[in-house]
């Protein structure tokens, strides 16, 4: 039985202009209203998916928020954390010296905010994401020692499919590294996934994969998608995403996650 439904946010819940849409919304409060735990996961901070916590309604005492693809499942009405995993900065030094000897830019986030890194190439991450998250220019060796919970490569198409092609393996067997978005390319703790932060909290909510719902497009949905009962690929999805998906519904920008709930509940 379907308890938990899990959905990404860019190009699945969200529409091409970063808002959920007015059908999404009412769909997503009326099954809440009627018991359905309803999850958002992304790669962001809670502060930076705030309003759209607020406008689904999400701020009961058993909602929670996956946040930076599975490293925290933090309590929405009080912003207590469930779990954090994060990396060192020490961690962070391989894909660095990667980055500085083949021009590539590089963005460090702790669990709140977003380090520009000034002693390499710009990066378009702030553009591309388009969130208001605070972003902080430093250079690499001037951050503080303390955790962290990813780096984020932002760039062309083009440059970021060549820089994983020639990866070499220390820095393969180093991070987790998925593609949130065509120009985004993410570096996480090992075995890192939205499907690790989902069983963390299904668990601490007395339900298993069997009573989950997901809903997402990209690379770093892939864990979440497979690990759950149904599996629901956006219709803009990824080939690799609609092949492990048990559903595929239509686009993001038709109210796909409404269409889908629709037919099901």
């Amino acid at each position: 039985m379907i308890k938990m439904i899990a959905l990404d946010l860019d190009n699945t819940l969200l529409n091409s202009a970063k808002e959920i849409s007015v059908e999404n919304v009412s769909t997503l409060q009326k099954l809440h209203k009627n018991g359905i735990s309803v999850v958002l996961c992304t790669g962001r901070p809670i502060n930076a998916v705030w309003p759209y916590v607020k406008q689904l309604g999400l701020t009961d005492e058993n909602d929670y928020t996956i946040t930076f693809n599975g490293g925290m499942v933090i309590r929405n009405h009080d912003q207590n954390i469930l779990n954090q995993k994060g990396l060192s900065l020490d961690d962070f030094s391989l894909i660095h010296q990667y980055a500085s000897d083949n021009d590539l830019p590089l963005d460090i986030l702790d669990f709140e905010k977003v380090y520009e890194l000034t002693d390499l190439v710009k990066s378009s991450y702030k553009e591309v994401l388009n969130s208001p998250l605070e972003f902080v220019q430093k250079d690499f060796s001037k951050l503080e020692d303390k955790p962290y919970s990813k780096a984020i490569m932002s760039e062309q198409v083009v440059t970021l499919n060549n820089a994983r092609a020639n990866f070499p393996a220390i820095i393969n067997d180093h991070y987790k590294i998925v593609r949130s978005q065509p120009k985004i390319m993410e570096f996480l703790p090992l075995n890192m996934s939205k499907a690790y932060g989902l069983n963390i909290l299904l668990k601490h909510l007395g339900m298993d994969f069997s009573n989950l719902m997901a809903f997402g497009d990209a690379e770093n949905d892939y864990e979440m998608i497979e690990a759950a009962k149904m599996g629901v690929a956006m219709g803009n999805a990824s080939d690799e995403i609609k092949a492990i998906a048990t559903e595929i519904t239509i686009d993001h920008d038709n109210d796909g996650v409404a269409f889908f709930l629709k037919s099901i509940f």
